[in-house]
């Protein structure tokens, strides 16, 4: 069950020539991959081409008609594995991952795909996940780009120019023989908006055409001495090929009119934020009418010179907007100018951050900045900008970060993993703190507060593996977490196989909430739900035993603490040796919910009679000590101050988003049932004998609550 369902807007696919296509950016993406006639397509989920992928999975009826194979891939290395396809046969094949985890997954794939080259064109679709609102390492897939040879595409951020590219890119993978890179950042995958369409293409050769027509070529395959000759083919052939089909088909875009001194070159994906920043300035309208030249390099590798030295012709100086670091760019057009002997001086980092997201206020200024040095005249009077610090810095503003305290990401509430790290925590008491390695995936949000679990993390799926170093016998074990999602992607093998190979005697936890949740809750091998077109509920337990693991323990209800807590001090005290393997299991309470809460909707709209429970507690009895909060973190557990003046502290309090896990109420008080908490079924359309009964209790409870209050002490003021 994936985060969202597009089963309505994939209809939209099916558009044909001259109609205009309406809807997000991942949904043009997927057209121009249809009109483009794709053989077949791949790739693995994570932000932002979950999204593509989950897409692509309702689709599935619309590609089966154009004889177009998808496969959900197992890795990113799976993936890009798939495009070997192209190489001996001219099938056009597309794949899609989240970089840069994504690429350096496949990199060993994509170097073999890059050397020998490819017959069909081949694209791969980056997620570029960069700034500060990404959750993975702060690199960029440019470097990949130039280490293997393969053109980078990076599309101005408009649904025409993303499609034209896509379409492009085939052709250009076609005719320097070379697979193409196309980065779409999130901005672009999420935004909407129109282009005309053109008619879905079947594919010209089919794999099947590949399969009763094998074939096979030599000078495509790695080995030497063909390998060396690679090396040689990319220089004399496939980078001149590409150059000339860059600029004939002018893939490559220029605007603005020459009224100065100075230009500015522009990474495609960064022209809108950097119109946006020239609308501040006064130098071009919102919709791209700008006074300063712009030279928006769509394919930021390579370099096309020609188009960079007519560019530069009689400017003074250029500002080169790239966005992240090393500055590959930027030293690119630098060596192109200076070996061309040009006047116009190059300037870039110099005027804008080495690293972090290029927003518009930070362009505004870099850009500011560097008209003020070279061309000054541009910039006129200077309209009013608008600037974010007079509101921040308002005394009333800046003392909220004095009251209101910092609230780290976590678990969503009622999730499954919760009382596992609660567990956790609950045997460091008694048996000390472990090295724990961590692992990507919803539980890595363990390692911050209230858990405070993990030292490391190495990848998806590594978790594992990380901790294969902490293996001495003897000493205090390790603990090793990773979620089902990571397990299938690699961890089986980079984890538990190589523990069970090397007698590893640390705990491996396998976190099974039945689908790869971080990446939007796409089904996995071990998800326990009905799929029409893959093949689930293949056990994790027989997936470790198969590969020679024999203390191998699973808990199918991991808000049972108690149980969790036992399981986890068996596994750290126990004299057997090998890994020890617990396969904690609960379905992820977001999927859950997503399933049910429409369930009990439609229920009660039917007049069906439903019962829903709620958990509270109770004010009287709790004790203040928030053990439940320390133990759990769920964001609908609270406190709430009471007007008391002989109680002090304030007591638990439980908000209406609670889903009624009853996770807080089991890790209160060591994992006893805090008698301050309390269930309270609420009936939704109530029988006749729901009625009767609360006609009969509800006097007597009435009267007990009036006799509480008669004995309790009061003061007088």
């Amino acid at each position: 069950m994936a985060e969202r369902s597009f089963a309505k807007e994939v209809e939209h696919l099916r558009l044909g020539d001259g109609d205009i296509f309406r809807g997000e950016g991942i949904l043009a993406i997927t057209k121009a991959l249809l009109q483009s006639g794709v053989s077949y397509v791949g790739g693995y989920q994570g932000s932002p081409i979950s999204h593509l992928m989950d897409v692509l999975a309702d689709a599935n009826d619309i590609l089966d008609e154009l004889g177009v194979n998808f496969q959900s891939s197992a890795n990113e290395a799976t993936a890009a594995a798939m495009l070997s396809a192209s190489v001996m046969y001219p099938l056009r094949g597309a794949v899609a991952w989240k970089s840069t985890v994504g690429t350096n997954v496949a990199s060993d794939a994509l170097a073999n795909l890059a050397s020998g080259g490819v017959t069909g064109g081949t694209m791969v679709i980056i997620g570029e996940d960069y700034g500060e609102g990404s959750s993975i390492m702060q690199e960029r897939t440019h470097a990949f780009a130039m280490k293997s040879q393969m053109w980078l595409l990076d599309p101005r951020p408009e649904h025409a120019c993303i499609v034209n590219l896509i379409e492009k890119g085939f052709e250009l993978s076609e005719v320097s023989n070379t697979p193409v890179m196309l980065q779409v950042r999130v901005r672009s995958c999420h935004m909407t908006g129109s282009f005309v369409a053109k008619d879905n293409k079947r594919p010209e050769f089919t794999i099947a055409d590949a399969l009763n027509n094998p074939k096979r070529d030599l000078s495509r395959i790695v080995l030497p001495p063909a390998a060396y000759e690679h090396e040689q083919e990319k220089i004399r052939h496939r980078m001149p090929s590409a150059i000339e089909f860059i600029r004939a088909n002018k893939l490559n875009e220029f605007f603005g009119e020459r009224t100065g001194k100075t230009g500015i070159i522009t990474q495609g994906g960064m022209y809108n934020s950097l119109i946006r920043a020239l609308q501040f300035l006064g130098l071009s309208d919102a919709y791209g009418k700008t006074r300063i030249p712009i030279y928006v390099m769509n394919v930021g590798y390579p370099t096309i010179t020609t188009e960079v030295e007519e560019f530069c012709d009689g400017l003074d100086a250029v500002l080169v907007v790239e966005e992240g670091q090393p500055n590959y760019i930027e030293q690119s057009i630098t060596t192109v100018l200076a070996r061309s002997s040009a006047a116009a001086k190059v300037r870039g980092k110099d005027y804008l951050p080495i690293g972090g997201d290029y927003t518009a206020a930070v362009l505004t200024a870099g850009v500011e900045n560097f008209l003020s040095d070279f061309d000054p005249q541009q910039l006129g009077n200077r309209p009013p900008k608008p600037v974010a610090e007079p509101l921040l810095i308002q005394p009333a503003i800046a003392r909220l970060k004095d009251v209101v305290p910092a609230r780290p990401p976590g678990l969503c509430t009622g999730c499954p993993e919760r009382p596992i790290f609660a567990a956790m925590k609950l045997v460091d008491e008694e048996l000390g703190t472990h090295h724990v390695s961590a692992d990507i995936g919803c539980h890595l949000f363990s390692i911050l507060p209230p858990f405070n679990i993990g030292a490391t993390t190495m990848g998806f799926g590594l978790g594992a593996a990380s901790a294969s170093a902490f293996n001495v016998k003897g000493a205090k074990r390790s603990i090793a977490i990773m979620g089902d999602g990571g397990f299938w992607h690699n961890g089986l093998t980079s984890g538990i196989g190589n523990a069970v190979f090397n007698k590893h005697d640390g705990v491996f936890l396998i976190v099974d909430n039945f689908y790869s949740s971080a990446t939007g809750g796409q089904d996995i091998l071990s998800s326990r739900a009905f799929n029409k077109r893959r093949k689930t509920k293949n056990s994790i337990v027989d997936a470790v035993r198969g590969i020679g693991a024999t203390w191998v323990r699973q808990i199918d209800r991991t808000y049972d603490v108690p149980k969790m807590k036992a399981l986890l001090k068996e596994a750290l005290t126990t004299t057997e040796e090998g890994p020890k393997i617990i396969v904690a299991s609960s379905e992820c309470m977001l999927n859950k919910q997503r399933r049910e809460k429409p369930k009990v909707t439609k229920a009660i709209k039917g007049g069906a009679r439903t019962v829903t429970a709620r958990f509270g507690v109770d004010e009287e009895v709790c004790t203040g000590d928030h053990a439940c909060i320390r133990l759990s973190g769920c964001p609908s557990l609270s406190i709430k101050q009471l007007d008391d003046p002989l109680r002090d502290d304030p007591v638990a309090s439980i908000d209406n988003t609670c889903v009624a896990c009853g996770n807080c109420g089991e890790v209160a008080d060591a994992a006893v049932l805090c008698p301050s908490f309390y269930q309270a079924d609420v009936i939704h359309n109530p029988t006749r004998w729901d009625r009767l009964k609360e006609r009969l209790t509800a006097p007597v409870i009435r009267f007990l609550q009036r006799r509480q209050d008669r004995l309790a002490i009061s003061f007088e003021v």
